[in-house]
């Protein structure tokens, strides 16, 4: 039996941002919804705040870019991917800041997105 496709735990538990961009974005079901196109780092303490992330559209094919706290994405060896119970629906709704030019918000649209996000999921 080969060990080509056998997934292992990393040697390591860190990534490099240029790898992370770019990362297929998964929902709950394991069918992939979107990608990473950035992260935002707070400055301080060096904490990943959130994603912005470009995810399909409902209807036709481009693609529209969402805000999403870094704490609802995890990591998903088997998919090699980042998992999210986050469903197309809550996105759609979601308050959104990532069309701006900076893709930076507030400390007031942060408490906004993190008051969306911590219901229900």
């Amino acid at each position: 039996m080969s060990d080509a496709h056998v997934t292992s735990a990393p040697s390591h538990p860190f990534i490099e941002s240029s790898r992370v961009e770019g990362t297929a974005v998964y929902d709950a079901n394991g069918k992939q919804i979107g990608v990473i196109k950035r992260l935002v780092i707070e400055k301080v303490n060096g904490n990943v705040a959130y994603a912005v992330t470009s995810f399909r559209k409902f209807i036709g094919g481009s693609s529209d870019s969402h805000t999403i706290p870094w704490s609802y994405l995890h990591y998903d060896l088997g998919l090699q991917g980042y998992r999210t119970n986050i469903t197309e629906e809550q996105l759609h709704n979601a308050p959104e800041f990532s069309r701006r030019d900076d893709h930076l918000i507030s400390g007031q649209e942060w408490e906004l997105l993190a008051e969306y996000y911590a219901g229900p999921l």
